[in-house]
């Protein structure tokens, strides 16, 4: 798939707004730039931004959703960016010299978020090459093994994705517990048997009387009660626990590993989404208006950016919310609104007007764009004034009226369901409690709670793959409503429990 030449007016806009953008105090890694049609960005745009990722269905699917969305006048992509060292960034063909304008400024927004934000710092910034460098090992797979065989394991994979610990790139991890079926476990297994003493078979009953073997089951049985369980602490990463201690091939445990790698790769997007999009929003929109929007433009300009930051009810536009966050907390550190004698003040009149002229501003929304992620950045800077002056609310669905229904106004309501809608990016906490459950090498899950049910239906799918993974049997402790519930797949079937 070949790019498009990139034409000099393009080379030239580039190299003016990168030098704007510089100028503002952005900071990037070198940003190349290819033009491609609707059909190329597609495709690219369907793997996730990298054309020579391995072969998958999946793709396929979503190359075929965006192709019919474009073909409908339902979506446009405008651009795709890479976070890499350099940055790969693609303008689709078709936009219009303001457009392409608006787009660049707003990459540069975005790589400068890349390479800064801490959220980012542990992500592999040669992922381009990482990523056709698994293409080519499950190309390699699937030549040895099969198609099917391979689409089959990565289809399993998949769908555990999303098991997998964000912040564990930011702590050492502890020393593991050896594998429940390690020639040590053997060893000790063979050491708790009951012991008999050796004996001719009808003078077992009087060496080995009853009372004496029931005495040995005991102990035993109380040793293993007190026996540490492994893990030792429960293991959020349980795509982590499966590569470590499930019995695959080697070809499937690469795999596993290959899937895991690219889903910590992308877990900072998930985690910066509204700040990203924001800060490279809010720098677009400072670029164009400040530096090299011409007259003429102007109206097609200010259409697009308003069509970037429409919201729709019920729907969260990162773009919109980024921006005016980082707006108002601009504002804010530029007028003095913070600190205690700010908070404390009780005056309306005075705490609207007020204004130390401390010009803090630029330097407050730097620190933010460095250390912060979604979660801490709307916990410390959403306020009660941001959320009337944007007005938003929360809504719930009404069964009596059969639609969605604004529910409450609240500052306290609006701030939680932000909060609560960003942790784990919705995902239920799923933990491995125990990998050698009964002493039997089951696996045993636990849900924390956090006042949502599971989908009992997808929680079931994912306990199928787990197996098809860990090949023992799955169980999943969680709740339903105020019932704790257990969740079995034996391989064959489902069962449930009340526990």
């Amino acid at each position: 798939m070949g790019a498009r030449k990139f034409p000099t007016e393009l080379k030239h806009l580039k190299y003016e707004i990168e030098e704007y953008a510089r100028e503002f105090g952005l900071d990037f890694f070198k940003t190349i730039f290819e033009v491609l049609d609707f059909r190329q960005l597609n495709e690219i745009a369907s793997y996730g931004g990298f054309p020579t990722r391995y072969p998958h269905w999946r793709f396929g699917m979503e190359h075929e959703k965006l192709q019919k969305g474009y073909a409908y006048g339902l979506q446009k992509i405008y651009e795709q960016v890479i976070n890499n060292d350099p940055c790969y960034a693609y303008l689709l063909e078709t936009n219009n010299i303001v457009d392409q304008k608006m787009v660049m400024a707003h990459v540069y927004g975005h790589c400068d978020f890349f390479k800064n934000n801490s959220w980012f710092s542990k992500t592999n910034r040669k992922m381009m090459d990482e990523m056709a460098n698994h293409g080519m090992r499950i190309r390699r797979y699937m030549e040895k093994y099969g198609e099917t065989e391979v689409d089959s394991f990565i289809d399993a994979c998949l769908s555990l994705e999303n098991l997998i610990d964000p912040h564990s790139q930011f702590i050492v991890r502890r020393n593991q517990r050896p594998q429940y079926d390690s020639a040590e476990n053997e060893k000790e297994k063979q050491e708790e048997t009951v012991k008999r003493l050796k004996s001719k078979d009808y003078m077992d009953s009087f060496v080995n009387p009853k009372e004496f073997i029931e005495a040995q089951k005991e102990r035993l049985e109380e040793k293993r009660k007190k026996r540490k369980k492994f893990p030792e602490d429960p293991e959020k990463d349980i795509l982590f626990f499966l590569i470590e201690y499930s019995p695959l091939e080697s070809w499937q445990k690469d795999i596993l590993s290959i899937i895991r790698e690219e889903s910590y790769y992308f877990t900072p997007q998930g985690q910066t989404k509204i700040m990203n999009e924001g800060w490279a929003t809010y720098w677009h929109s400072k670029i164009m208006t400040q530096k090299c929007l011409k007259n003429h433009e102007i109206i097609d300009y200010a259409d697009h950016h308003s069509g970037t930051l429409g919201s729709r009810p019920g729907v969260i536009n990162p773009y919109k919310i980024g921006l005016e966050l980082f707006r108002d907390i601009e504002d804010r550190w530029n007028k003095g609104k913070f600190g205690k004698e700010y908070e404390e003040c009780d005056d309306f009149v005075k705490k609207k007007n007020w204004n130390r002229n401390l010009g803090l501003g630029r330097e407050k929304i730097f620190e933010i764009r460095k250390i912060y992620n979604d979660i801490n950045f709307i916990d410390t800077f959403l306020t009660k004034e941001f959320c009337e002056e944007q007005r938003l609310f929360t809504y719930e669905y009404n069964d009596k009226t059969k639609r969605y229904e604004i529910s409450d106004r609240g500052f306290k309501k609006i701030k939680g369901k932000f909060l609560f809608s960003l942790t784990n990016f919705g995902q239920p906490h799923i933990y491995v409690e125990d990998g050698n459950h009964e002493n039997r090498g089951e696996l045993y899950l636990t849900h924390k709670h956090e006042g949502i049910d599971l989908k009992t239906g997808y929680a079931k799918d994912t306990m199928v793959n787990i197996h098809k993974i860990w090949k023992r049997p799955v169980h999943l402790q969680t709740k339903k409503g105020e019932k704790n519930l257990l969740l079995t797949y034996n391989g064959k079937e489902h069962l449930e429990k009340s526990i």
